[in-house]
């Protein structure tokens, strides 16, 4: 299914008072969205990971974001993988992302 998805990079910043600030910027562009396989699901459970999401977005597109906003939900990719000129992102649901 072809859908939208935001992609969030995050730049760590120091303040005048040494507190650490971060700073995003976001990328939004359409990308194909498929459910985590049942052997993704399993592997992934031994690690202890929640994969919900495989997203395959153009390479040119991918600049190293580990963190996307789809339907409102905040995900953290947790393995990326190139086929060709796509990116597989493989994302969680993860929690202060």
């Amino acid at each position: 299914m072809t859908d939208v998805l935001t992609l969030i990079a995050q730049t760590i910043t120091t303040d005048d008072f040494g507190n650490e600030v971060a700073t995003e910027t976001t990328n939004t562009l359409f990308c194909e969205v498929d459910s985590i396989t049942q052997s993704e699901f399993y592997a992934a459970e031994d690690t202890e990971l929640n994969p919900e999401y495989r997203f395959t977005v153009f390479f040119g597109d991918y600049n190293g974001q580990s963190i996307c906003e789809y339907n409102g939900t905040r995900y953290a990719f947790y393995r990326t993988y190139r086929q060709g000129d796509y990116m597989e992102l493989y994302a969680e649901r993860k929690i202060g992302v």
